[in-house]
């Protein structure tokens, strides 16, 4: 079978060869037609605890924490969250809260404009919403120390009568009470990690999440929203239907694709419409809400493998994850491939111990000005990324950087911290792999630098796997990435 693959703006063509396996996502099913209606539902008949009716204190205040999306990737641009989030705050102001403020928790993301914080809710919301917006500083001077003083959060989390969590159930790390995690200071945004995205018990960011939630409700009242989401529906079939496989691989417009400029390839893989949709809502304590959420989530969306491979090949979209979306430079085209597609797995890892990844994407060094200019420290001496000690001395340097702590607080730049960040969700999958081969590389020392192996292209990269003993390779059809369950 000859299988299509995204390479950033070009579709790349692989042979499955004959012990081929293909891992496709389950077709979205019958979503939700009136999310508004099921947040309302979701907070009169909670899971566990208190209606939220009961939780309110009437002529009182309330802080919704919402998050920008990290998945699905690439992005949709009508999102069921948005209406969640209306909904959400519509019940608040019929319970009688007086002061709603809502609390954008970005962690070590850039920290929004108001323009795109407008692109989280419904226009017509924005319009006549009221209450207070806040953006969260991982650095601010009035950071409240919880947790016995573990850990430090966002004012507006403790100066409120009642605090609202309204995310969708992505993983351990994002949303639900992991949201009140990135409301937190950098210290704990840094300790927080998983070495699968959808296991709990291996997840250090999922116990900061329980210490924290657990911590602000002996002070006050919380309560979160989450949503299960389906993966999106995207024009053409692609890639719930097998068909589509095999006609999009012949096609003359992938030819023609190919030949564009990047800018219009990447405009129009922009414009391919895409449509998401909530399976379910539930309510209740945060982490009770998200943990059945993210289990309806990876039961509808996840893809049965029923031993692990001895390689994957993984496709990577011209888009980073975090928001706002823009291209990758090579850390961060890594982290979607290692960091997070092949974290998404249950029960066992999909490829047997020593194996081989291919990632696709051209590891060109571009590090878009100022948002992505902290990724530059992970490649400023040549052993950052290899050498254990330069690692941990280039991220002290970079935590002490103040023109960069600087960027980050006036909403230009990630958080100095960030890069490091998401390096280090490589490592539970790094560990577990005898190789990375990149497909498709254009700058082979960057591939290098990050201890991968390049190649010219994806035929080169299967056949230097099958000259390593790789038989059973799998071919992630990919974006969207979903759960493999083991």
């Amino acid at each position: 079978m000859r299988i299509p693959l995204l390479l950033g703006t070009r579709i790349a063509v692989a042979d499955s060869g004959e012990d081929g396996v293909v891992l496709r996502p389950p077709a979205p099913g019958t979503p939700l037609h009136d999310v508004a209606a099921a947040v309302r539902d979701a907070c009169a008949y909670p899971l566990a605890g208190k209606p939220l009716a009961e939780l309110v204190t009437r002529g009182g205040t309330a802080t919704v924490v919402i998050e920008p999306p990290a998945l699905p990737i690439p992005a949709s641009t009508a999102d069921p969250r948005m209406e969640a989030i209306a909904a959400t705050v519509d019940t608040l102001d019929e319970l009688g809260v007086t002061q709603v403020t809502i609390l954008v928790a970005g962690g070590l993301g850039r920290r929004l404009a108001p323009r795109e914080i407008g692109m989280l809710v419904p226009p017509e919301f924005r319009r006549r919403f009221r209450g207070r917006v806040i953006v969260h500083d991982v650095e601010a001077e009035d950071l409240v120390p919880v947790a016995d003083g573990r850990i430090r959060v966002a004012r507006a989390l403790v100066d409120t009568d009642l605090v609202v969590t309204v995310t969708a159930a992505e993983t351990v790390l994002h949303g639900g009470p992991a949201a009140l995690v990135r409301a937190a200071g950098a210290e704990t945004l840094r300790a927080s990690g998983a070495v699968s995205l959808l296991e709990t018990g291996s997840s250090r960011g999922w116990e900061l999440a329980l210490q924290l939630e657990r911590a602000l409700a002996s002070r006050t009242p919380v309560f979160g929203i989450s949503l299960a989401l389906d993966l999106p529906r995207v024009f053409g079939g692609y890639p719930y239907e097998a068909e589509i496989l095999e006609r999009l691989a012949r096609s003359r417009l992938r030819r023609v694709h190919g030949l564009l400029p990047a800018p219009v390839r990447a405009r129009t893989i922009d414009r391919v419409p895409r449509e998401l949709s909530a399976a379910a809502v539930f309510a209740g304590p945060p982490s009770a809400a998200h943990s059945e959420a993210l289990l309806r989530a990876v039961a509808r969306k996840g893809a049965a493998l029923a031993e692990p491979l001895d390689a994957i090949v993984i496709g990577t979209p011209a888009t980073t994850a975090f928001f706002p979306r823009e291209r990758p430079n090579p850390a961060a085209a890594a982290y979607l491939g290692l960091g997070l597609a092949l974290r998404l797995w249950r029960d066992t890892f999909p490829v047997k111990p020593g194996g081989t990844a291919i990632l696709l994407h051209d590891f060109s060094r571009r590090f878009p000005a100022p948002n992505q200019t902290p990724y530059r420290a992970l490649f400023a001496d040549p052993r950052t990324a290899r050498d254990p000690n330069a690692l941990r001395e280039a991220e002290v340097a970079a935590a002490r950087d103040t023109r960069a702590l600087d960027a980050y607080r006036a909403g230009r730049a990630l958080h100095p911290l960030e890069p490091f960040h998401a390096w280090s969700s490589c490592d539970p999958v790094l560990s577990r792999l005898g190789r990375v081969l990149v497909a498709g590389c254009r700058d082979a020392q960057a591939a290098r630098q990050l201890g991968f192996v390049p190649a010219q292209g994806v035929s080169t990269a299967l056949a230097m796997a099958r000259g390593t003993g790789a038989e059973r390779i799998g071919f992630l059809l990919s974006p969207p990435y979903f759960p493999l369950l083991g």
